[in-house]
């Protein structure tokens, strides 16, 4: 016989402590069978350990969107497809937790422990509950509390990246890598040379994670210089390659695409000996060969990084 009032107030209830009630988890799991509601349920420090809360039959979970599970013990709970929307799992224990097809958007994550939890086709926020509240304090200059939110973001992002890697799926491991990255860019000075350098890293290959950056600035780059090399002029034997007024269209289309070969084969490195820069374009192509080599050097680090995952 189940010592648990049937009355949502219980449930509801935040001043009322219910750690030590007995029972709680089959009282819960009988309550999800006769189809109650269940959302905004308080639920702290409870100790749930082995929790069945499964629809069985069904491809849709049950509701505790917006319940408080701080601290609460939910270690191997059965929670398929659950809907955990808005709820806080600050510290929670979910070890190894069923957790597939959940529905985590807008929960507080912070500290919530997730060591062997299946975590499959877990519907993630693509910001952490932290970092959505950071940008609203740095719009309302808090720049405190702006700080304390964005170390918060910080740690949800690398304990959920560290326990997904964990978990095999490194596709969204790397989605959280990335916005851990950008959150610790955000805590450093504005204009410090460190954030600067942090920025541009993202710019060329968002961290390691984004490897189709540095094909797209690869691209911008060529271009770029092509055209100014077109301004500037090169050599191709004993003509010169250039912008000319003089010219009719379709002979300025020409030399720009030659302009722009020049400007695929420097910065390849390729340098065929076809065409030779000419005057302020020497320095420019010198330039460009050399971020061509890094850029190329970058696009195999990341691509390799992103393919032996």
């Amino acid at each position: 016989m189940l010592d648990i009032p049937p009355e949502d107030d219980f449930w509801r209830d935040a001043k009322q402590d219910k750690s030590g009630t007995p029972e709680l988890g089959p009282a819960l799991e009988a309550r999800a069978r006769i189809g109650a509601p269940m959302r905004g349920f308080c639920l702290k420090r409870c100790h749930l350990a082995g929790l069945d809360l499964v629809r069985r039959g069904s491809h849709t979970g049950y509701d505790l969107s917006g319940s408080d599970f701080y601290r609460a013990d939910l270690r191997g709970a059965h929670l398929f497809a659950i809907n955990l929307r808005g709820a806080s799992l600050m510290k929670a224990d979910l070890r190894d937790a069923n957790l597939h097809c959940a529905d985590l958007r807008d929960a507080n994550l912070l500290g919530v422990k997730l060591d062997g939890a299946r975590l499959d086709n877990v519907v993630w926020d693509e910001h952490v509950l932290q970092e959505r509240e950071a940008r609203d304090a740095c719009r309302n200059r808090q720049p405190a509390l702006m700080l304390d939110l964005l170390q918060q973001a910080e740690e949800v992002y690398r304990n959920l990246r560290i326990h997904l890697e964990k978990a095999g799926l490194f596709e969204e491991a790397g989605r959280f890598f990335y916005r851990e990255m950008v959150t610790r860019r955000l805590q450093m000075p504005r204009w410090s040379t460190q954030r600067l350098f942090s920025w541009l890293v993202d710019l060329f290959c968002g961290y390691g994670e984004q490897p189709l950056r540095v094909v797209l600035f690869s691209l911008g780059f060529v271009l770029f210089c092509g055209l100014l090399y077109f301004l500037t002029g090169i050599h191709h034997g004993d003509v010169r390659l250039a912008l000319s007024l003089e010219q009719d269209v379709l002979t300025n289309l020409e030399e720009l695409a030659a302009c722009m070969y020049f400007s695929v084969v420097t910065f390849t490195t390729l340098g065929y000996g076809d065409i030779a820069p000419l005057g302020l374009s020497r320095p420019l192509a010198a330039f460009e060969a050399f971020v061509g080599s890094f850029t190329m050097a970058l696009f195999v680090v990341v691509f390799v990084k992103k393919m032996t995952r």
